[in-house]
């Protein structure tokens, strides 16, 4: 995790109190795998495309098994290449798989066909990454054509897209044409348009890949906002670990169509266990040290030094007291090198570098140290040895 010298979270009060290291080590399982009412089931899915003038096949997904919890924010993050497509389109029946079922809201959609799978499709709403408006359309008849189709009445056509408006926050902008419509202002007609026939899921399709960072911002709360008050079911898939970051709970991660990892984002941020997570990683929150203390790291204990240890903490009061505590229990002089503490859904998780005096008895302390940390389920790494 990258750390900022000393950029310490107001929570890190270090003569404060701490009841229970406890608290602050990983769930023990997941709840997108235990929840009990889910809104999406994969059971058993592969999806193989056959080969196509001249093309080989491609096996997209293979032994897909997982649940998304009825009400939830979570995350299906890979690469390009990785699934995420196919499984979005098994999601709202615009793929079949070739092998298991996709189950949501109780139904079968693998199985549907005409009219039924149409009316399953009512449910389940989309975002696109490019909005996908008509440009001959103002705000108010985009978001109106799905109504249109699904054959309602035009009073109740005229006060449902009125409702919307005023939901995404763009009532002003009735009347304008997509032409005249900022990227923030289209996406925001594209979920209204997709919560039109009051879907209990909505998919975002790398919905905020197109938009610049404050306006994802906006979206992502929109969005938020959208769960908690309508209490719909939303599944990002995306390539952004930024995204899942600010706005998930559970986090699926794909690699070439199988899922290499999934849990509570917290957990996954905390102690990710594939490289392909790993990777995503880096990319969001870096692993790197402040440049005074990395330039001072050496791979060999010099005498008098100090070991330097990363631990990663998680929960409510993350890390709150644990160098007062270290340092009392073990009797050692424990120094904090560095620290980061982050908001990740929706609990605190980071990490804090610490210095273990090597001393007389050398590695004694360092050795000591971890198995502290171990027996509170802490992840900790030695990075070094620094004068």
């Amino acid at each position: 995790m990258k750390a900022a010298s000393m950029n310490v979270h107001p929570s890190l009060a270090i003569g404060q109190p701490i009841e229970t290291l406890d608290a602050i080590s990983p769930d023990a399982t997941s709840p997108a795998a235990t929840a009990p009412d889910a809104m999406v089931r994969f059971e058993g899915i592969s999806k193989t495309y056959p080969a196509y003038r001249g093309k080989p096949g491609v096996n997209a997904l293979q032994n897909i098994d997982f649940a998304i919890p009825r009400g939830s924010i979570t995350g299906v993050i890979g690469r390009s290449g990785a699934g995420k497509s196919s499984l979005v389109r098994l999601i709202n029946g615009l793929e079949r798989p070739t092998t298991g079922r996709v189950v949501v809201d109780n139904r079968d959609i693998s199985a549907l066909t005409g009219r039924d799978l149409r009316l399953a499709q009512r449910s389940i709403g989309m975002i696109f990454q490019h909005f996908n408006l008509l440009s001959s359309r103002t705000a108010a008849a985009n978001i109106a054509l799905p109504l249109e189709i699904a054959g309602w009445a035009k009073a109740d056509i005229r006060a449902r897209v009125a409702e919307l408006l005023e939901l995404v926050g763009i009532a002003d902008k009735h009347d304008r044409y997509p032409s005249e419509l900022s990227g923030g202002q289209k996406q925001r007609v594209g979920i209204a348009r997709a919560l039109a026939t009051r879907p209990s899921v909505l998919l975002s399709d790398e919905a905020t890949s197109a938009l610049d960072p404050q306006t994802t911002r906006a979206i992502l709360d929109l969005l938020a906002n959208i769960n908690c008050e309508l209490g719909v079911t939303i599944v990002l898939i995306t390539h952004e670990m930024s995204v899942v970051r600010q706005l998930a709970r559970d986090v699926v991660v794909l690699d070439a169509g199988h899922v290499v990892e999934s849990g509570h984002v917290a957990d996954i941020f905390t102690h990710p266990k594939h490289p392909i997570t790993q990777s995503f990683l880096a990319e969001v929150i870096g692993d790197t040290l402040p440049v005074s203390l990395a330039s001072r790291i050496v791979s060999e204990p010099p005498a008098g030094g100090q070991a330097v240890i990363r631990v990663h903490v998680r929960g409510a009061g993350a890390g709150d007291t644990l160098v007062a505590r270290l340092a009392r229990e073990l009797g050692l002089d424990v120094s904090l090198l560095s620290a980061r503490i982050d908001e990740i859904g929706g609990q605190h998780v980071g990490s804090l570098t610490l210095g273990i005096p090597l001393g007389v008895s050398g590695e004694d302390a360092t050795t000591r140290t971890l198995a502290w940390l171990s027996q509170y389920q802490l992840p900790a790494e030695r990075l070094g040895y620094v004068a």
